[in-house]
């Protein structure tokens, strides 16, 4: 009685855990989803230019920079998190050509998830500091690839020097870099590329929400159906690179959670800027981060 009243109040505790980081998200997105329907300019354009030039760039590079991750633990839970997105891809470039759906709009989106806002609390709460360090590891993995691949894939450059000359992909690279060889900057530039990182997620989520408040009912229909698919595809995914990599117990958990997170706020961005569906990628964002609510909870009660 004891152990099942234990598991209970654990799994009241994660579902909980998961309304506490997920409500920031709809309380921001509801502000510029108000913001649009009374009618007040929102310059998309200009926000959307700032935070991908500027301030995601300033977020990504502190966050690599500041990470202490054991080499060890990186490259192990670093390569399991290759093979499953690679296993992801495959399996999503095959449903958008069986649903003949335009790549540019979808493929990226539904591939990389929000495994920093969305994945980092939720391994830190369900495994404490050593699952914090995994949760980081497969971080790394999904920022340079959504920032190198996934942008490729969503700007449709046919010049990967030019997508190369991004400001999200030097920040993502110099973050590497200086995560691998233990650098830092000296603490007045920390704090300044600090300060201007924290500028990017209400940004993205006022932008969300304004969006969000221009998107017709079918859209969001449609991004139900491709969201549910996507957490089924990436669960698996997750659970067969951890397995055939022979991944410890905890990190294999990690990994499955940290794939099934939803699709980022970024990604809402990024086809934004390069004109690539954004009103259906905001569907998505949406839709993915609603049935994250019940998913998380339940994939976190049966690896924990």
């Amino acid at each position: 009685m004891r152990q099942a009243g234990k598991h209970g109040k654990q799994s009241v505790n994660l579902i909980l855990t998961v309304i506490e980081i997920v409500a920031p998200v709809f309380l921001l997105g509801a502000l510029g989803f108000t913001w649009t329907r009374l009618g007040w300019d929102y310059p998309v354009a200009f926000i959307t230019r700032l935070a991908m030039t500027l301030a995601v760039p300033c977020l990504i590079f502190t966050a690599l920079q500041s990470s202490q991750i054991d080499p060890v633990v990186l490259s192990g839970i670093a390569i399991a998190s290759v093979l499953a997105y690679a296993l992801i891809a495959v399996a999503l470039f095959g449903l958008c050509l069986v649903l003949k759906l335009e790549r540019r709009t979808y493929l990226a989106p539904m591939v990389f998830g929000n495994t920093g806002n969305l994945g980092l609390p939720l391994a830190l709460f369900a495994f404490g500091t050593d699952g914090l360090s995994y949760g980081v590891a497969v971080l790394a993995v999904t920022t340079i690839g959504l920032f190198t691949i996934g942008l490729l894939i969503v700007s449709g450059a046919s010049n990967p020097a030019r997508v190369l000359r991004e400001p999200m992909v030097i920040a993502t690279v110099l973050g590497a870099l200086f995560l691998a060889m233990g650098w830092s900057t000296p603490g007045w530039l920390t704090n300044s590329l600090d300060l201007l990182g924290q500028m990017a997620i209400p940004l993205m989520l006022l932008t969300l929400g304004v969006a969000v408040g221009r998107l017709h009912p079918g859209q969001l229909l449609a991004g139900f159906g491709l969201s549910a698919v996507r957490v089924l595809i990436c669960a698996a995914a997750g659970v067969a690179a951890g397995l055939a990599l022979g991944l410890p117990e905890v990190p294999f958990a990690v990994l499955v959670v940290q794939m099934i997170t939803p699709v980022p706020v970024t990604s809402y961005l990024l086809a934004e800027k390069y004109d690539a569906g954004a009103e259906q990628v905001a569907g998505l964002v949406v839709t993915s981060t609603l049935l994250a609510v019940v998913t998380l909870p339940i994939a976190l009660a049966l690896l924990v």
